[in-house]
């Protein structure tokens, strides 16, 4: 989507508020023993108040309104009965939908007590995804993202799942420009447009190449199997650089 007008701006605005509430309202909640449908719900509940729906629910029939990937887990994690232990790798991916306009963000969270090396790797999960971030510039190459970020990634010795890439969204939660490569990528070609709206979520891991679904429908590993995370924000391009609509005040 290419934004057009401030009442479009604005209500993305909106929509990237909730997204990003929803997120920060569940990670504060993230503790030892809730489970990732109770998680879920607490999601679910932001959403509702909000006057917004689940984007995987009504765009996709997913099986929940949110997505809570834990630890194995790289994307796509389904709500269910997971209890959440000490030392675990928490993925919370929100989309959504409000007056026809969607939005999506996530981050990943280790819960305490954790390793430095996790530590780490979520605190740089984070710089990986705010390198992307600052390519944005209308004119620019998309390419411009995936190169920086690899460039990150090789320097800190973290490889990068390749088949999980950014995206348009706006009037839909997937839409044109799809599959914007968030790792180097010489096949791409396309440039950034003033007021263009796509996410940047790079996943930044301790060894997985890939992402490809196993024993479970929807839930996506990594393999080579190894710890993730994921960092997501939607963003407009604009000659003041990039505008993020799922930024909270003070975050």
């Amino acid at each position: 989507m290419i934004i057009e007008t401030e009442d479009e701006l604005a209500a993305l605005k909106d929509i990237g508020r909730i997204c990003a509430t929803a997120v920060e309202v569940m990670a504060k909640a993230l503790e030892p023993g809730i489970t990732t449908l109770e998680l879920d719900n607490i999601g679910r509940k932001v959403l509702d108040d909000n006057g917004a729906r689940s984007a995987p629910e009504v765009t996709y029939q997913f099986p929940g309104a949110t997505c809570i990937s834990v630890n194995e887990e790289v994307a796509h994690g389904i709500p269910g009965d997971r209890a959440i232990r000490p030392g675990d790798l928490v993925n919370i991916d929100v989309s959504a939908e409000k007056n026809g306009f969607f939005s999506d963000t996530g981050a990943s969270f280790a819960v305490p007590p954790v390793t430095s090396k996790i530590k780490r790797l979520c605190r740089d999960g984070k710089r990986a995804m705010w390198t992307g971030i600052n390519q944005v510039k209308p004119g620019a190459g998309f390419s411009e993202i995936g190169d920086a970020i690899g460039d990150f990634a090789r320097k800190n010795r973290y490889s990068l799942i390749r088949n999980l890439a950014s995206h348009g969204v706006g009037r839909s939660l997937h839409e044109e420009p799809s599959e914007l490569s968030t790792w180097p990528d010489r096949a791409e070609r396309r440039t950034i447009a003033e007021g263009q709206v796509f996410t940047v979520e790079p996943f930044l891991s301790l060894g997985g190449e890939w992402a490809e679904e196993e024993e479970r429908e929807w839930v996506l590993y990594s393999v080579p199997r190894a710890l993730t995370v994921q960092f997501e924000h939607t963003i407009v391009a604009t000659r003041n650089g990039p505008l993020v609509l799922t930024l909270l005040d003070g975050n």
